[in-house]
């Protein structure tokens, strides 16, 4: 399991370059791998400021995965109205919200039991 940790890390922190490229607010990684109930190893969150940005940052955050690691999401929800974008990689889960929309799910809440790390914004 440490190596499948290992891994997911090195995801998540590629994942947060991703972001980062587009100039995300608020990105926070959850590593949950020493909480029973989470559904992966790690949650990285983020927001922009527009559907248009939203989109962006889904877009950088699969091109940098696919560049770097040669990984693609399992799915890629929310691209509808672009207000939540959820990039499942099976261990590790990328929430792009709107504010509007992060602020009213309050995900970092309800994992709140989860190692957080977060980042300073690029901008």
């Amino acid at each position: 399991m440490a190596k499948d940790i290992k891994l997911a890390n090195a995801l998540a922190e590629v994942i947060v370059k991703g972001m980062q490229e587009k100039k995300a607010k608020n990105i926070v990684k959850i590593d949950l791998s020493k909480v029973n109930e989470a559904a992966a190893d790690y949650f990285v969150i983020c927001h922009g400021d527009s559907d248009r940005q939203v989109k962006a940052i889904g877009d950088s955050v699969e091109e940098e995965t696919l560049k770097v690691l040669k990984e693609k999401p399992v799915s890629r929800e929310g691209q509808g109205e672009n207000r939540w974008v959820l990039l499942d990689y099976v261990n590790v889960v990328v929430h792009v919200f709107q504010k509007d929309v992060r602020s009213f799910y309050e995900i970092e809440e309800l994992w709140h039991d989860g190692k957080f790390t977060t980042y300073e914004d690029m901008y």
